[in-house]
């Protein structure tokens, strides 16, 4: 038969081998088209008396497939919603019947009377490992990673994932993986009983050729008489103690607040109440109802094609070719400059490590040898390539060895007048052409600017810490900053595998006067008298991941006190709120509660293994209101409204214009409640005209700072979002 996106080899044993290798793709997806050629494949097969077995592997070097095509996804939420304006019934139909093509497919390969076996040879996510769990025998590389990672993106493994998982698996550990969308080793999915073998790369198609030759049943377990779930009956002694575990399980994961984690659970219980067919009948039912969400929407828009549309340089300017980067300068070899050197010389790039004195550069330097030391340790990385990573990095006092740097990223003290000096001698010496960026997280670009001589090739790049952990960066656009140098910013960003937003000029940018409105919120409550506990778990509720009082220990509470200072130095004492000031000098200066670095801040860090807790002296700070009399919804919504509202702001000045750029970096950027979609698609999903009525009804609470703005009201009054009336222009720029 002829296939697109298949090749297929008949051996002397009658064996088939199928080779999914796209040509115009760089990694496999499923598209129509794709599942088209599976089902005429698998009909083909089953009738042919010549074909003994398949085996079905990917010709990509070192992936078998990422799962599902952004554009078919896109498509079918698209038609969804157009449809049902005119024909609801009929698009919850159309949107079931789609929803569930995937699974009958994988269904009809189940029960063809052909065993198949998947070889997989490198990453297998979604979509592609439920394909995996569909065949008879599976055999992995070593290497290999596979998981079905969809409630990360406001759904779940809706082709059978939620079926033959806890069917191979036993119960807990299905569902740990399948709510926490865990990716796994290979050696760990066998052990979880999820393939089969674990072989070199290239023993792989020999050895699922032998699984074959040695008689493997074409019928699954779970069709055969007799067959026994690995945990257990539902209803048994053993279901009794397990299920309700689940439900703790399931509330610690998610708080409750995505529909695809709650589908999850049910899918798993119902499901094995009964036979497989009517299992998946079911699974195909939950998938259908989650794709409706409004969170699933919002969250498969952001997590999944937005941040992809980013990561391969939406913003970037198309009239500018791609720049070659050898060689990047970085000066200051303190903790953010030290974990900037390490992810650039983990991508590959030369790195001049710059600082006061060589001990201070040797230092920084050794920050990195200590990250990839330990993921030797881990077997993550190996030896050599740890040598050759630290081979990259040249830690120096002398500005000369910056000669030849493309690019030089300033990450020195957050104090203007240090960072025009270091500013000053880097210009002195950079060649022609080099772009110059500056790491700061509070001060606008446009002033730092004025220590460079050629403004248009100065930019800011905004790391947070820990830079090898945290996937954002902020790219800030001066007034007189040029495309180039935004090219240069964005390629050397893509080249370290973050992903940025590119925001215009302002104090604090977008992500950090987002962020201080979250901290903000927090000290509102406390001197409202709120209990600190309460607002802790309000803000996790709300989908936050961690509570504002914690993140502000983990940030330091004398740095949230030298930022009030430098603005009231710069604007003026009106710039800051008087009582949060006051709480904030009484914390660091009374107490000496500066935060975690101190093991005292909002919460005390006593020697391990005892845990962190909320400082009791909190209570006695201002008088406490009894938590009955506390309205604990609204909390949440003041967290998440306030942020949200912030973010509106943002683009009614103009400082985020994409509002992809707003949801990804409230999300990567603060963790901002990912099942919302981000900050604006929080005011989306909910519906301006909601939005505005929910701050009108916290302002006359709570004060002015949660009034609407002038845009909210216009976009309110004409029934407009935000992502219609600022709609991202482009997918991707060629790069």
């Amino acid at each position: 038969m002829s296939t697109t996106n298949f090749t297929i080899e008949t051996d002397a044993d009658g064996i088939a081998l199928v080779t999914w290798d796209m040509k115009d793709r760089s990694m496999n997806v499923f598209t129509e088209e794709v599942m088209d050629e599976l089902d005429a494949m698998i009909g083909t097969f089953a009738g042919d008396a010549a074909v003994k077995g398949v085996v079905i592997t990917s010709g990509k070097d070192g992936t078998f497939t990422g799962g599902a095509d952004l554009k078919m996804l896109n498509g079918m939420f698209e038609q969804f919603e157009a449809r049902k304006k005119t024909d609801h019934d009929g698009a919850v139909q159309e949107l079931f019947d789609r929803a569930g093509r995937m699974s009958w497919i994988y269904r009809k390969l189940e029960t063809s009377g052909k065993p198949y076996v998947c070889a997989i040879n490198g990453t297998c996510m979604g979509g592609g490992f439920e394909l995996a769990l569909a065949c008879h025998g599976r055999v992995a590389a070593t290497s290999a990673k596979m998981g079905l990672p969809e409630v990360k993106v406001g759904i779940f493994p809706g082709a059978g994932g939620t079926q033959r998982v806890p069917r191979l698996a036993d119960t807990q550990a299905a569902l740990q993986m399948l709510l926490k969308g865990e990716t796994l080793s290979a050696a760990k999915a066998k052990g979880m009983k999820l393939i089969d073998e674990v072989v070199p790369q290239d023993e792989l198609v020999a050895k699922a050729k032998e699984m074959l030759k040695a008689g493997l049943s074409p019928v699954k377990p779970w069709d055969q008489k007799g067959f026994k779930l690995p945990s257990g009956l539902v209803y048994s002694a053993a279901g009794a103690q397990l299920w309700p575990a689940v439900a703790s399980l399931y509330r610690k994961e998610t708080n409750d607040n995505y529909p695809g984690a709650r589908a999850i659970v049910k899918c798993v219980y119902e499901g094995l109440l009964l036979p497989i067919d009517a299992a998946l009948k079911v699974e195909q039912r939950w998938f259908a109802n989650v794709l409706q969400t409004t969170e699933a929407a919002m969250m498969i828009r952001s997590l999944f094609v937005s941040l992809q549309e980013l990561n391969k340089g939406a913003r970037r300017p198309r009239n500018v070719p791609a720049q070659e980067i050898k060689t990047v300068g970085i000066i200051g070899a303190g903790f953010m400059g030290a974990g900037i050197a390490y992810v650039s010389a983990k991508a590959g790039l030369n790195i001049v490590l710059i600082d006061r004195d060589q001990e201070a550069a040797d230092k920084g330097k050794a920050h990195s040898e200590g990250l990839i030391s330990k993921l030797v340790g881990q077997g993550r990385a190996t030896k050599e390539e740890a040598e050759a990573l630290l081979r990259r990095i040249t830690a120096t006092s002398d500005y000369a060895a910056l000669s030849d740097a493309d690019l030089i990223v300033e990450a020195v003290f957050e104090d203007r007048d240090v960072k025009a000096d270091v500013t000053k001698k880097c210009a002195a010496v950079m060649k022609e052409g080099a772009i110059f960026a500056s790491n700061t997280s509070t001060i606008p670009i446009g002033l730092l600017a004025e220590a460079f001589p050629d403004q248009s090739r100065f930019i800011g790049i905004h790391f947070f810490s820990p830079v090898d952990k945290m996937m954002l960066t902020e790219v800030i656009l001066a007034k007189n900053t040029q495309d180039k140098a935004l090219a240069v910013a964005l390629d050397f960003v893509r080249a370290i595998k973050k992903t940025p937003i590119v925001v215009n000029d302002t104090r604090g940018f977008y992500v950090n006067r987002c962020f201080l409105r979250y901290m903000s919120e927090a000290y509102d409550m406390l001197i409202e008298g709120v209990p600190a506990p309460m607002i802790e778990n309000a803000a996790k509720f709300a989908g936050m991941p961690v509570g504002p009082l914690a993140l502000n220990d983990e940030t330091a509470v004398d740095l949230s006190q030298k930022i009030m200072k430098a603005t009231i130095r710069e604007a003026g004492e009106a710039a800051v709120n008087a009582e949060h000031f006051k709480l904030v000098n009484r914390m660091v200066d009374d107490e000496g509660r500066l935060g975690r670095k101190s093991n005292k801040g909002f919460y005390d860090y006593p020697a391990k293994p005892a845990k962190k807790h909320l400082w009791t002296g909190l209570k006695d700070l201002y008088p406490q209101q009894k938590a009955n009399d506390i309205d604990f919804t609204e909390l949440k919504q003041r967290f998440l409204v306030t942020m949200a509202l912030e973010a509106a702001r943002t683009m009614e000045e103009g400082v985020v214009t994409d509002p992809r750029e707003a949801d990804i970096g409230s999300i990567l950027g603060m963790g901002f409640a990912p099942y919302t979609g981000g900050t604006i698609s929080y005011i989306d999903g909910m519906g301006t005209t909601a939005f505005v009525a929910l701050c009108e009804k916290l302002a006359a609470k709570h004060g002015d700072h949660f009034a609407p703005t002038p845009l909210l009201k216009d976009m309110a009054a004409k029934g407009e979002t935000f992502y219609g009336r600022f709609a991202p222009k482009g997918e991707a720029a060629a790069a």
